[in-house]
């Protein structure tokens, strides 16, 4: 299988490719805007044909590239089924697999980050990895203070998360400290805000977090609603 990850600086995003093989068909994960370039490099480098381009969530820290890649590669937009995005060509349900020339993911109704979010199981019969968005982060979780955030519905979805196997690896959408990646095991062990902490303790830490809002919040969320085409 082809594996690449791709950063953002400005945001810290990650973007994931995956395709069975060099001239088969590919898929993106929480693509950016800005990286258009370097994700029609990439899929020419490969000679590998788009057909999902995926967003986990709304995002609100970066102009998303779906809208672009599907009037490049005439690829299939994909986001979960409680997107508020009118141009999505296929929203997923909890449970739905995708499948792209050998290579399935899963869908996970995540929420709480957003009341939209999904995470992607990759193999699932045999879980390799998860994409989770913001969902759950390395060493961290994703914020729940807005665009229909919930504190304890995050650590519910942390805790189905939580029962893939502990070497399941983990991909987040962010990282801020240069981290590529860990596994289901290491954040039950180390994750501050989730290792040894109930339910209540988790509420209590994200409904004082007192962050302020992403920059381009408001540029980024209704251009996202537009598959970052406004």
């Amino acid at each position: 299988m082809l594996f690449r990850q791709l950063f953002d600086a400005t945001s810290s995003t990650y973007t994931y490719l995956l395709a069975s093989r060099v001239g088969g068909e590919a898929l993106l994960i929480d693509p950016v805007k800005e990286q258009m370039p370097a994700y029609r490099a990439l899929l020419r480098d490969l000679d590998v044909r788009l057909v999902h381009a995926i967003d986990t969530h709304t995002h609100a820290d970066h102009v998303t590239a779906l809208g672009d890649l599907r009037d490049d590669t005439g690829c299939v937009t994909v986001m979960g089924e409680f997107s508020q995005a009118t141009c999505v060509s296929h929203r997923v349900q909890d449970g739905e697999r995708l499948r792209v020339d050998g290579v399935v993911l899963e869908a996970r109704y995540t929420p709480g980050h957003t009341n939209e979010s999904f995470s992607f199981v990759l193999e699932p019969d045999h879980p390799r990895a998860v994409f989770t968005g913001d969902a759950l982060l390395i060493r961290g979780t994703g914020r729940t203070d807005f665009q229909g955030g919930d504190a304890g519905r995050s650590w519910d979805s942390i805790q189905q998360l939580f029962t893939l196997p502990d070497d399941t690896t983990l991909y987040p959408g962010h990282d801020y400290k240069g981290w590529t990646a860990s596994s289901i095991g290491e954040e039950k062990r180390s994750n501050p805000r989730l290792a040894g902490k109930t339910r209540e303790a988790y509420i209590e830490i994200m409904q004082n977090l007192h962050l302020p809002h992403p920059r381009l919040m408001d540029v980024a969320v209704p251009a996202n609603l537009a598959c970052g085409q406004p």
